[in-house]
């Protein structure tokens, strides 16, 4: 898939991935080592009143769906360029599944790299339930097709 291949509207979902509380946990204690993520017991005790997964995770679960959905097909990748947004708007739990949904928002071709152009991409990353768990907004650099 090339730049020339994406039109803006598009949509791009992915399938989904679990959430396991044992995957919240090994993330949490390397990354984000906060009782709200790393202690079943202490979380009742947090503003979540249960185990949540880090917004890092969340982020970091996103890219793996983002990636094989839409920038993992584009030869070499796609590169991030720009994060113009990013929220958080409902907690991961563990028992969840997260699937993405990503919109074409714009489309031109780079102006510093010919070989290249620029996408503006909202993905929404959702639960089971299709509540959104992450929203972000961002620019991507993705190649155009060789002449």
């Amino acid at each position: 898939m090339y730049f020339e291949d994406v039109a803006i509207g598009q949509t791009y979902v992915s399938h989904a991935i679990p959430v396991t509380q044992d995957e919240i946990i090994a993330f949490a204690i390397q990354y984000d080592p906060q009782m709200q993520h790393i202690d079943p017991e202490g979380a009742r005790h947090s503003i979540f009143g249960e185990l949540v997964a880090s917004g890092w995770h969340t982020a970091a679960m996103t890219m793996r769906l983002q990636t094989d959905t839409f920038m993992g097909r584009f030869p070499g990748g796609a590169l991030g360029a720009q994060l113009d947004g990013l929220a958080w708007p409902r907690p991961v739990r563990p028992g969840d599944s997260l699937h993405v949904r990503l919109d074409v928002l714009s489309a031109r071709p780079s102006r510093s790299r010919p070989d290249r152009g620029v996408l503006q991409v909202r993905t929404t990353t959702l639960n089971q339930r299709d509540e959104p768990v992450q929203e972000m907004t961002a620019s991507i650099l993705v190649p155009r097709r060789p002449a």
